[in-house]
């Protein structure tokens, strides 16, 4: 297959290094994933459900702990593969989650209208000449903003024989195969993207047959999707963005259980997703980026759960990380805004140091200006 100068440059850039997000939808409670478990003020805010010493704490630094549930990532911690930025967010939050997650998606400020995203800008930046929409790829059946450029953007996929299959069918095969129509721009587009999706599904199938991992994953949508994201990096797909979503962080009722089965799942498995990448020399060169749209508000409801908040911690996981541990202090729980975490960090800056310093992009073209990177991040 040609593959275009454009995606040459890509796959051949230095250290092939990639990136993979994890979005974390509905809003992850960040005070019980990243526990400040010393502070008398969380246990006073939460009389039953903050999470207690005894019950399992996993014990990291600045009088922090993750949630019991994440055994898998404090084995990473513990290995020196996790960084924990507290207190991300940006100005004027909001706590919609669409606008939200789309503040998120496209690295723009609460007042600006949507239409791209960052990682999509990201394509239509660097990678201008590619032929193909399999350099970013999101495992799942329809493709986020952060995907989507102007120009660019990535490819939503659950399972490639699915996607090959489907691209075989008689009357597609035969469209993707013929030119569209002289001057109808909307037509044209169609075709071309067809023909985009056919050849990237036969590529994506035939790489997709090098490695079947045997890694133990959790049984799980989102345990499949990251042994998918695992057999496709192993099988060499060029790709450099992959993004991934798990989904029911919404803890308005219930929270304790509904958020420890979600945490298993997540710390699971990154944990074997870290393990399959060592075993072929590919976590060295791969940085994973974990977010939720929003926290929570500091303070229980009445439902044994918590309510749409605002700042955040984001997780950084890689065998090549600069910096590692805790980053930066916990959570400020005596200074609020109206029951609230005050931001500390804006994600735009963590988004510009992981564009420029990892990913060897333009931060500016893509972010703006104003972001200051964090020095040393990655």
């Amino acid at each position: 297959m040609d593959r275009g100068p454009g995606l040459a440059r890509l796959g051949e850039a230095p250290g092939a290094r990639r990136l993979i997000v994890v979005q974390l939808s509905g809003g992850n409670d960040g005070l019980n994933t990243i526990i400040p478990y010393k502070n008398d003020l969380y246990y006073r805010a939460r009389p039953t459900l903050g999470i207690r010493e005894a019950q399992g704490i996993l014990a990291m630094e600045k009088d922090l702990g993750l949630h019991p549930a994440l055994k898998g990532l404090k084995g990473l911690y513990d290995q020196g593969h996790l960084a924990v930025l507290n207190s991300v967010g940006y100005p004027n939050p909001d706590r919609s989650h669409f606008r939200s997650m789309d503040i998120w998606q496209s690295g723009l400020s609460s007042d600006q209208a949507v239409s791209t995203g960052w990682l999509g800008r990201y394509l239509d930046s660097n990678c201008a000449d590619c032929r193909h929409p399999y350099n970013a790829l999101e495992i799942d059946d329809t493709l986020s903003l952060a995907l989507k450029g102007n120009a660019r953007k990535g490819l939503a996929l659950k399972n490639p024989a699915k996607l090959h299959q489907l691209t075989q069918n008689r009357l597609l095969a035969k469209v993707s195969q013929q030119a569209a129509p002289a001057h109808h721009d909307q037509v044209d587009y169609l075709y071309k993207t067809l023909a985009e999706t056919a050849s990237s599904a036969d590529y994506l199938f035939e790489k997709s047959k090098i490695y079947k991992s045997a890694v133990a994953y959790p049984n799980s949508e989102f345990g499949k999707n990251l042994k998918t994201t695992a057999e496709l990096i192993t099988s060499g797909v060029e790709s450099r963005v992959y993004y991934l979503a798990l989904s029911g962080f919404d803890t308005h009722v219930r929270q304790l259980e509904q958020q420890q089965r979600l945490l298993g799942d997540l710390g699971d498995g990154l944990a074997a997703l870290a393990h399959d990448l060592q075993q072929h020399n590919q976590w060295n060169n791969t940085l994973v980026l974990v977010f939720s749209e929003f926290g929570r508000r500091v303070g229980q409801n009445a439902s044994n759960g918590t309510d749409h908040g605002t700042a955040n911690n984001v997780l950084l996981l890689g065998g090549g990380l600069r910096k590692k541990g805790v980053l930066n202090a916990a959570p400020d729980l005596a200074n609020l805004d109206q029951g609230d975490l005050r931001h500390q960090i804006d994600f735009r800056s963590i988004y510009a140091s992981i564009l420029k310093d990892w990913l060897g992009a333009d931060d500016t073209a893509i972010l703006g200006t104003g972001f200051e990177r964090m020095s040393g991040l990655v």
